[in-house]
């Protein structure tokens, strides 16, 4: 949120004494005085705004299917009724009214649509060829001046694919982790536009990327500048934070009192963003001693990080983490491709749940992204070897309303909740069985995926025409 400043300096001005005492305000002084902009209105903070509109759907009624509800709740032999992109009514009878779609759902079960907070899609499309290879921009250290955004293609496939073969219904698309600060993250609704606009989640917030350990230090290192090591990240995260304070005391200032308006810092803006409160802060992590560390930092510099991403150490220190209030986004079983990836455990996320620390699953892959769901089977079948029971509508909050938490948009999506945009996924089973894959999915009650119906397939404009057009699993 924008920091909310008192604009008293305004009616100040400057005084004289009257012979008893008082003050007396200077008309003139008054009237030379620039008149201040007002918090947040120094700059455009959102030039690239969404236009998303979500695609025409039907009053649509689903019965007879276990649901899982994404925060927790399960519903035997239920219904979902929904309707002009909102969910209306999850219970276990819903009576049918005239104009609704009804679909009977025998042995399904429905979930609300899967939500992905770490994916490159779009800015490392398919097909994977250096000329599409637009998200990392491995020119220095720092430079948080770059928007993922402005390299997602909306035709990537993979887009298609996430939503087919996984259920997924919302991403968010981080830049790469080569640099400290590697730029903004955008999330997206999953749907083909023409632009990457029309595919921008209205209201939510931008992420910042950033990454600590191995990536920054070997990058920058073998070109002969700094960082070259941990201590060399640390430092240059804490000398850009200094300046981005210096920044963002200057426009607060300038917001509050007029005058002249201080020089813009594409960079020093997405900071001050993040130090006000209105960017969350992703940062790619993996050993417990540097989570603590940048937790740290955190505090000295005055901003909070959102999630951990990766965090395949995050189990050793599930209370530091639950007492500062940060998630952390993990794998099943994704390890040991690097030293700092190595000391992990199949129970992480579960260890981080019971602990009551924030933990949800993530992809970082194109191929991942397609079966989430399955990846949160292989946790729970690795928490139940370690002791630790997690049922079926528990896990799907690990899909579901934690992702949508660490994104900012719990209050509009990730449950099956009244009023809450009718992101739904129809299961042909059980959603954790390998066998198992999307029947139906609706994106703001607009069905876009029908394993039925082979005209209800996205396919991408790049697509069309080519050798396994709208392939699905």
């Amino acid at each position: 949120m924008i920091r909310t400043l008192t604009l008293a300096a305004l009616a100040a001005g400057l005084v004289a004494c009257t012979g008893d005492g008082k003050p007396v305000r200077s008309a003139s002084a008054d009237a030379g005085k620039d008149k201040a902009p007002g918090a947040g209105k120094g700059y455009d903070h959102d030039p690239f705004p969404s236009t998303y509109h979500a695609y025409p759907g039907r009053p649509t009624l689903v019965t007879n299917v276990t649901i899982l509800d994404g925060e927790g709740g399960r519903i035997d032999r239920g219904s979902v009724l929904f309707r002009d992109g909102k969910i209306v009514e999850v219970g276990q009878t819903i009576a049918a009214a005239d104009g609704v779609t009804v679909i009977d759902g025998q042995g399904k079960w429905v979930t609300p649509g899967v939500i992905d907070v770490h994916s490159h899609l779009g800015d490392y499309p398919s097909p994977g060829v250096e000329a599409n290879s637009d998200g990392n921009e491995m020119t220095g250290p720092v430079t948080a001046e770059v928007w993922a955004e402005h390299s997602v293609w909306p035709q990537d496939p993979g887009f298609a694919r996430a939503l087919t073969n996984g259920g997924v219904t919302t991403l968010q698309i981080l830049p790469g982790s080569a640099n400290l600060m590697g730029g903004r993250s955008v999330t997206l609704k999953n749907v083909y536009g023409r632009t990457m606009q029309a595919m921008k989640f209205p209201g939510a917030p931008y992420g910042l990327k950033m990454a600590c350990g191995e990536n920054p230090k070997r990058v920058y290192g073998s070109k002969g500048r700094m960082p070259s090591t941990r201590m060399g990240n640390i430092a240059v995260d804490r000398a850009t934070w200094l300046k981005a304070r210096e920044y963002d005391r200057k426009w607060d200032k300038y917001e509050a009192d007029g005058g002249e308006a201080p020089s813009r810092d594409l960079a020093m803006d997405t900071l001050r963003g993040v130090l006000d409160g209105e960017i969350l802060v992703h940062n790619h992590c993996y050993r417990a001693d540097e989570m603590a560390i940048v937790m740290d930092m955190a505090q000295e510099m005055g901003y909070k990080v959102t999630a951990f991403h990766h965090a395949v150490e995050s189990y050793k220190i599930a209370d530091l983490l639950k007492a500062r209030g940060v998630c952390s986004a993990v794998w099943a079983d994704w390890y040991g491709f690097k030293m700092e990836s190595y000391d992990a455990i199949g129970e992480n996320l579960a260890i981080l749940d019971q602990q009551g620390a924030c933990a949800m699953i993530h992809s970082d892959s194109e191929n991942g992204i397609q079966r989430l769901n399955q990846e949160v089977a292989k946790v729970i079948a690795s928490a139940r070897r370690a002791g630790i029971t997690v049922t079926p509508e528990h896990a799907w909050t690990w899909l579901a309303i934690n992702p949508a938490r660490a994104l900012g948009i719990d209050k509009v999506t990730g449950s099956l909740k009244a009023g809450k945009m009718a992101d739904v996924v129809l299961w042909n089973g059980d959603p954790f069985s390998v066998y198992t894959r999307p029947q139906m999915v609706w994106v703001d009650g607009a069905l876009l995926y029908d394993a039925n119906n082979p005209k209800l397939r996205p396919v991408s404009d790049f697509e069309l025409g080519q050798p396994g057009e709208g392939d699905v699993k």
